[in-house]
């Protein structure tokens, strides 16, 4: 008697032989959820620059932000003006859009990683990528832990 194993890799076998199956384009967007304050303008440019580097951000206006951040247990330490959620990873300010596409990739232990504050010279803050510099992206614990993820 078949089992369910064997039930399922017939049913994905037939599937497959019928054409039912849907590639995906190799530019698919890598999604990210975003939550700003509607007001914030640093925000908003933070979302453009994800959206020049390959993701597909869903945006939610939130105010205030605090509760927001207080329910998805970002640490105080390392809060900043916006939150994002990509996979199973949070993203706390201006983090550049590459050490996003990292964090997902390598999938280190970390509950997420941030720019703490509002700090000059960051995507969203910078006027342009040529001023983007001198800051650091945390590599952050629940517990508010941190260490270095990458220096600019």
């Amino acid at each position: 008697m078949p089992n369910r194993r064997d039930f399922m890799l017939t049913a994905a076998g037939t599937l497959l032989s019928l054409g039912w199956t849907r590639r995906l384009p190799a530019n698919v967007l890598q999604p990210i959820t975003v939550y700003k304050s509607k007001t914030c303008g640093c925000c908003t440019a933070w979302v453009d620059h994800l959206r020049a580097h390959g993701f597909s951000p869903v945006v939610h206006d939130r105010d205030p932000m605090d509760p927001v951040k207080d329910e998805l247990k970002v640490p105080t330490a390392v809060r900043s003006c916006h939150t994002a959620v990509a996979g199973a990873y949070l993203v706390e300010g201006h983090v550049p859009a590459g050490d996003v596409q990292r964090l997902l990739k390598e999938r280190p232990k970390v509950m997420g990683l941030a720019v703490p504050g509002m700090l000059p010279g960051t995507p969203g803050m910078a006027q342009s990528e040529a001023e983007v510099g001198d800051f650091s992206v945390l590599a952050f614990q629940m517990d508010g832990s941190s260490r270095t993820f990458a220096k600019y």
